[in-house]
């Protein structure tokens, strides 16, 4: 239970809350949340459960593990390395943006959206944005948190803390799905989410479908591999991909229900786009009675998926140097933590340093970088190892030891050779807008 709550934490993040909500916003609901939870199926739990295999067929961390497998001077390894360095870029622009959510929390403890003009609170944002000082003081002390939390180890650390942050997020999101579900707009929101619209559909909604699916489960970046690699030789790994998968989705299907009941309620647009939590969502709170409460719960909601992701990051750059250089655990973390923390200072200035390279700021410079380049090679490279180079009775030993889902490996065998790699070259492709 540990495990599947870290490797849910993983994947559960601001993601989940944050983006896909506004993306379906964008794409018209419905028909793109059937493309969504069908690219889960066939594209993320495969995915998963490579990687978990990697893990604890290896019993070490990304670079390690290609290495155990495959031999010392394999160049797969280099696929390790990837995962190493991803985890160490995004973490730190990650790590803002989970900023940003911390200091909305003490906005809505101090009730600073009550009484204000809508043109106001959007304006918050913006000034939060361009401020160097707040941004840089949430921004270490999330990483401070973070260090924490990975300096305890995997019992008392991350399974303690993912076995508290996990079900806090669910009897949250609990509470104000309630809320939503005897709101005035529940019955268009759920029209919206899944009703058929097919007329909103295009090429690039698929494409986007796909592309979030795959990066909402934490893949190709080596976190899947890290906790893999602790994991017990009589756990069920397919079952554990079905499980962590169902979790990610559930909770992303409750935000979007969350966040359009409200938007519905208020007559406002649900394309709001990555405004749609920090720009909307004040103004509605602002509003209505209880709003303050609604407010606290929902910036809460999101530092804990922001935790519960930042920990798995932090953790697959930890383990390399435990694993490899065989540092100690406080070692390891500090050492990698700070240089993080460090990056991340031009991310939390980015606003009003302005454009760095290639008419982005640093933030989005990472993002684009970590987003469109990494991740998809990551999840090629692993589908193209795992499906093709991968000893067969590896494969074979852990998929099938203890799963009652054993007797679907040759089906997943095929979508791990054929069909992943095919659906994350055209994600890779897609990103480089190339089509």
């Amino acid at each position: 239970m540990g495990f599947v709550f870290a490797a849910a934490g993983s994947a559960v993040g601001l993601g989940n809350i944050w983006k896909f909500p506004y993306i379906t916003g964008e794409n018209g609901g419905g028909v793109f949340v059937l493309i969504y939870l069908f690219c889960i199926l066939v594209i993320g739990m495969p995915i998963m459960i490579s990687e978990f295999i990697i893990g604890r067929g290896s019993s070490k961390s990304p670079v390690g593990a290609f290495k155990t497998l495959s031999g010392q001077d394999t160049k797969w390894a280099l696929v390790g390395w990837l995962g190493v360095i991803t985890g160490f870029i995004i973490l730190s622009y990650y790590s803002v943006v989970a900023g940003w959510a911390m200091h909305y929390s003490y906005l809505s403890i101090t009730d600073q959206f009550f009484g204000k003009e809508p043109a106001q609170i959007e304006n918050i944002f913006d000034t939060l944005y361009a401020s160097p000082g707040p941004n840089l003081f949430w921004h270490i002390t999330f990483m401070l948190l973070t260090v924490g939390i990975v300096i305890g180890g995997i019992k008392r650390g991350i399974e303690k803390w993912s076995k508290v942050l996990m079900p806090v997020l669910l009897v949250i999101l609990g509470v104000l799905l309630i809320y939503s579900v005897f709101s005035d707009g529940f019955g268009r929101c759920l029209d919206f989410v899944f009703a058929p619209h097919i007329e909103k559909v295009s090429p690039s909604s698929v494409l986007e479908a796909l592309g979030h699916a795959f990066f909402t489960l934490s893949l190709g970046m080596g976190a899947m591999i890290t906790y893999g690699s602790y994991l017990d030789k009589k756990a069920d790994l397919p079952k554990s991909a079905l499980i962590v998968s169902g979790l990610d989705t559930l909770i992303a299907l409750m935000a979007c229900l969350v966040i359009f009941s409200i938007i519905f309620s208020h007559n406002m647009d649900p394309a709001g786009g990555p405004g749609l939590v920090f720009k909307t969502l004040p103004i509605v709170f602002s509003s209505i009675k209880g709003g303050q409460i609604l407010a606290i719960l929902f910036f809460v909601l999101l530092i804990v998926a922001a935790l519960t992701s930042a920990i798995s990051l932090l953790e697959v750059v930890t383990s390399y140097f435990i694993d490899e250089r065989g540092w100690p655990r406080i070692k390891a973390t500090l050492v990698t933590g700070l240089p993080i923390t460090l990056l991340g200072i031009p991310c939390a200035i980015s606003g009003w340093w302005g454009t760095f390279l290639f008419e982005k700021n640093f933030f989005d410079l990472l993002d684009h970088v970590a987003s469109n380049w990494f991740l998809p090679l990551g999840g090629l490279f692993i589908s193209l190892y795992v499906g093709w180079v991968l000893d067969h009775k590896v494969k074979n030993q852990e998929f099938i030891a203890n799963s009652w889902l054993a007797f679907l490996f040759k089906w997943w065998l095929q979508l791990v050779r054929y069909f992943c790699p095919v659906a994350v070259l055209m994600i890779f492709l897609y990103k480089l807008g190339v089509f």
